[in-house]
């Protein structure tokens, strides 16, 4: 296999399907995914192609964002043989695909698996984190912030303030610790602003 062309190929597949989104989960949301994905494989001595690969293709198929999903994955499948991955190739990397969802609960039982969750939701946190909260909820037309209502800044108390504790690696942990901190610095300011307060106050996870 031309490792370098196969990565072409599937960098062309997804921008097909995720160029146009505008709710955090566009291409360039894969891109960061599979660049952490591999950073933290080298780190940990996994295979960093796979874990690239996988990344790469991991929204592919998500039932939030595709009308069919199973034809979306038999064309992922499909592109991954045809560029010259094994069948248990394709199944490791499924298999790491199926686990990487915050809101089905799912428990990698593959080290490719825990991988890939992490850097998905090392994305989901910190600064791209907080833009991609906001760009999700503008998307569904959520409010920015209301009182007594689902917000966008619900879903850092709903999801995100609960990610750095559920994750696998040591790079990922340490990743997300600084991301967490982050998260909390913005909210102190956030409400600080909306609240007209001179001094911010310490926000409670």
């Amino acid at each position: 296999m031309d490792k370098r062309d196969a990565l072409e190929r599937i960098r062309h597949f997804v921008n097909d399907f995720f160029t146009d989104d505008t709710s955090g989960h566009d291409d360039v949301h894969m891109k960061r995914v599979a660049s952490w994905a591999k950073y933290i494989a080298i780190k940990e001595g996994e295979n960093p192609f796979l874990c690239e690969v996988a990344a790469l293709l991991h929204d592919v198929g998500d039932h939030k964002l595709f009308s069919d999903p199973a034809q979306a994955i038999q064309q992922r499948d499909k592109l991954l043989m045809d560029v010259g991955f094994t069948e248990n190739e394709v199944d490791t990397i499924d298999d790491a695909i199926r686990t990487v969802s915050f809101s089905r609960g799912a428990v990698p039982n593959s080290r490719i698996g825990e991988i890939i969750q992490d850097a998905d939701r090392l994305d989901a946190i910190g600064a791209v984190g907080i833009a991609r909260a906001f760009a999700f909820g503008g998307s569904i037309n959520q409010p920015i912030y209301k009182e007594d209502e689902k917000d966008a800044i619900s879903h850092f108390y709903e999801k995100l303030l609960k990610l750095r504790e559920l994750m696998h690696t040591e790079c990922g942990k340490q990743e997300a610790e600084r991301r967490h901190q982050f998260m909390l610095q913005y909210l102190e300011e956030f409400y600080r602003e909306q609240e007209c307060r001179e001094e911010t106050s310490h926000v409670t996870e």
